[in-house]
């Protein structure tokens, strides 16, 4: 086998018996790090603390993620201007936790005829949060939703 001492560099082929009592007359463990290779690679190192080190790194990682999560704001055509004022500042604690917001713009029988005040309404909720947050995906009429996505800005 090839054999790779502690600090990277090669101590060449030997059998691997030989690479045995190296390892252990450094104290450390024998590592087979490529077993497909020819002749198979592998390496001196302590394997419990190259764990230790590896989970640290992966535990590390996970810290760093954020999970997006959508929270969705619905709306009615004919909304009164206090109850858009309240739905507008969910939205803005929203943005500001770092979550996408869907707006749904619901229609009800004939109101769907006018979908252009769907339309005015999210641009009007797009205007209002335009500081916090940019328009992902624009207002899009699905069924009797007319549906658009706001994306927190970096």
């Amino acid at each position: 086998m090839r054999l790779v001492g502690v600090d990277g560099q090669q101590l060449g082929i030997m059998p691997t018996r030989d690479a045995l009592r190296i390892a252990q007359e450094q104290g450390l463990d024998l590592v087979e790090v490529a077993p497909t290779a020819r002749p198979p690679v592998c390496r001196i190192m302590d394997f419990g603390k190259y764990k230790y080190e590896q989970s640290k790194r992966e535990r590390e990682a996970r810290k760093k993620q954020r999970i997006i999560n959508i929270k969705e704001v619905k709306l009615r055509p004919n909304i009164e201007e206090h109850d858009f004022q309240v739905k507008a500042r969910n939205a803005i604690r929203f943005l500001e936790d770092g979550d996408k917001v869907k707006v749904t713009v619901m229609f009800r029988g004939r109101e769907i005829a006018h979908a252009d005040l769907g339309m005015k309404l999210c641009q009007r909720l797009a205007d209002q949060v335009a500081d916090l947050a940019s328009i992902e995906k624009p207002p899009k009429v699905e069924g009797r939703n007319m549906v658009m996505i706001l994306a927190p800005k970096a």
